[in-house]
Formats: structure tokens, C-alpha cells, sequence
């Protein structure tokens, strides 16, 4: 399981009317960490030919995160077969768990834009 991470400043942006971060700007972190992941660990080859596709989506808000502080995302890929693939994402301050995510990924093939195996290379690759 390789684990792909980065860090991110909370910004007045970021909050909503209750002055800490807004739900959906979860969500946004959840799919950029997944695409930033993707788009370090595969070829521009398999880039062109490859794609995800969210189906479902769950998180877990443990606690609250607020402006100015810093935000570690942590994502892994829990399983890949088939057609799908499941990933979770941490959302961390100073190490606390602040919320967790799992997300329903489907493999699709930019050529026909439909649902497409998920080759062994890539399963290797996470």
C-alpha cells in the first residue's frame, strides 16, 4: 500500500458560516488527493488511455478544522480489482483525524468512455 499525502493551509475560502471548514470543500480535497495521487504514480501513457469515475462517496467528520490551521491529506487504495477501486482518505491536523473518507472509484478507458478492467500494472502500481 503506497500512501500519497500533502499539505494544505486552511484558508478564509474554505469556511463556511459557521467559521470552519465547509463540507464540501471535503469532498474537493477527497477527489484532488485521489487525482494528484493518480497523476504521480502512472505514465502519461496510461493517463491518456485511463480515467476514474466516482460512484459513492462517505465521510466521517470527527472533528472540526478551523482557519489557519494545516491540513494533512492522507490517501491509500484499499482494494483495486475488477472494475473498482476503493480509497480511503485521512484528513488530519497535527496528526488528529479530523475526518475519514472512503470513495467507490470506477476504471473507465478514455477511448470508449465506458467501464474498463483495471490492468494488473496498475493494481501493481497501488
Amino acid at each position: 500500500m503506497k500512501i500519497h499525502q500533502k499539505q494544505i493551509l486552511v484558508t478564509k475560502e474554505d469556511l463556511d458560516q459557521n467559521n470552519h471548514v465547509n463540507n464540501i470543500r471535503y469532498v474537493k480535497w477527497v477527489n484532488d488527493i485521489a487525482i494528484s495521487h493518480w497523476e504521480t504514480e502512472v505514465s502519461t501513457t496510461i493517463l491518456d488511455q485511463y480515467f476514474w469515475v466516482m460512484l459513492s462517496h462517505n465521510i466521517d467528520y470527527k472533528h472540526q478544522i478551523l482557519l489557519g490551521e494545516t491540513v494533512t491529506l492522507k490517501t491509500y487504495v484499499k482494494s483495486c480489482e475488477g472494475l473498482f477501486s476503493i480509497r480511503i482518505v485521512e484528513i488530519l491536523v497535527d496528526k488528529k483525524l479530523c475526518a475519514y473518507s472512503e470513495t467507490k472509484w470506477c476504471f473507465m478507458n478514455s477511448k470508449t468512455l465506458k467501464p474498463n478492467r483495471i490492468p494488473q500494472e496498475i493494481i501493481d502500481l497501488f
